[in-house]
């Protein structure tokens, strides 16, 4: 099973629990800020998510939703 992340980046914080919370290591903050003048987190590989979705249990601000994603081959 493969997950989905998307981050609001305009209502991120950067408080940084959910890149201590992802297992995979696969969030990072972003180099740009935004509008609020922080540096949002963002998906670095979002290739390896597993769709865990602890990022988005530990906002605070609501700001991450992750979708799990099952892949049927025929």
């Amino acid at each position: 099973m493969k997950g989905k992340i998307e981050i609001n980046k305009e209502l991120c914080k950067g408080c940084g629990y959910c890149i201590i919370a992802c297992p995979k290591n696969l969030l990072t903050f972003d180099n740009n800020f935004n509008t609020i003048g922080v540096c949002p987190a963002i998906v670095k590989n979002p290739y390896e998510c597993t769709g865990c979705a602890l990022c988005a249990e530990i906002c605070p601000e609501i700001a991450i939703e992750v979708w799990k994603e099952n892949h049927i081959s025929d």
